[in-house]
């Protein structure tokens, strides 16, 4: 197995459920520091399949809190999206703010004002993401950004060819991205919409740490190409290398000597 960048601190567990536990424990001592901040940054959120069992951790983890410590979280609690189709309503099923709403909002009860997201309806979709990377930007940037990979090397929805540089956007969804996608609606990649608004790497580079989790044999030759370490448009999730503090999450089949070697 290649070795990972010199900034990425890898954890790998056996199975899935196993490392989700592991980043879960690793997030959850966050958000008993969290407690403590006078100012704490935004949290960055994702969405996905790889998270969905995050989330669903991490309530059963805070349940376990004393009922004064949730409520402390609660109350202080604000939270970014990396993303959000165009043209998908809130209120749709298919929407990430729906997602969000299912797997954390909900169960905290936390409002819309603290669980962000771009809003995918918004009449002017390009003034929509000027919109929320100001919202961020005066919201102080990013504290911890968690993120998932990709199948051709996406984070958030910065599709390649994606440079360092690019911030808040509306992007536009390569066929892969609306395969990947295509549960979420009926199974159709035509029926995902061909259009995101996504925050840039950028912004995503501002976090104090990110949490890069993969999980599956599906991942596991991107993420071998990401482990060589070359920065590259081709890969965008290669340009969290130049950031200090990337906590490399992966289970043994995203981490397969057998797909490795078979490159």
């Amino acid at each position: 197995m290649p070795s990972p960048p010199v900034s990425f601190r890898l954890v790998s567990r056996p199975d899935p459920l196993q490392l989700i536990e592991a980043v879960v424990d690793h997030w959850e001592s966050r958000l008993r520091e969290r407690l403590e901040l006078r100012e704490p940054k935004p949290l960055g959120l994702a969405t996905g399949r790889t998270m969905e069992p995050f989330y669903r951790q991490l309530i059963d983890r805070l349940r376990g809190w004393t009922e004064a410590e949730r409520q402390r979280l609660i109350e202080g609690w604000l939270s970014f999206n990396l993303d959000e189709y165009v043209g998908v309503d809130s209120g749709s099923a298919a929407s990430f703010a729906a997602t969000m709403q299912r797997c954390l909002g909900d169960a905290l009860g936390l409002p819309p004002a603290q669980l962000r997201l771009p809003d995918g309806a918004a009449p002017d979709p390009d003034g929509e993401a000027r919109r929320y990377a100001l919202a961020l930007e005066r919201a102080g940037g990013l504290g911890v950004q968690l993120l998932g990979l990709g199948g051709n090397g996406h984070v958030g929805f910065n599709e390649p060819p994606c440079g360092a540089d690019t911030r808040c956007r509306v992007v536009q969804l390569s066929h892969a991205t609306r395969i990947q996608n295509a549960a979420a609606f009926g199974g159709d990649p035509q029926r995902v919409p061909p259009q995101a608004i996504t925050l840039g790497i950028a912004e995503i580079l501002q976090a104090e740490e990110i949490h890069l989790v993969v999980t599956g044999v599906g991942k596991a030759l991107i993420l071998a190409r990401l482990l060589r370490g070359e920065a590259t448009p081709d890969l965008p999730a290669s340009w969290l290398g130049s950031h200090p503090r990337v906590h490399l999450w992966a289970d043994a089949a995203a981490l397969s000597a057998d797909a490795v070697s078979g490159m």
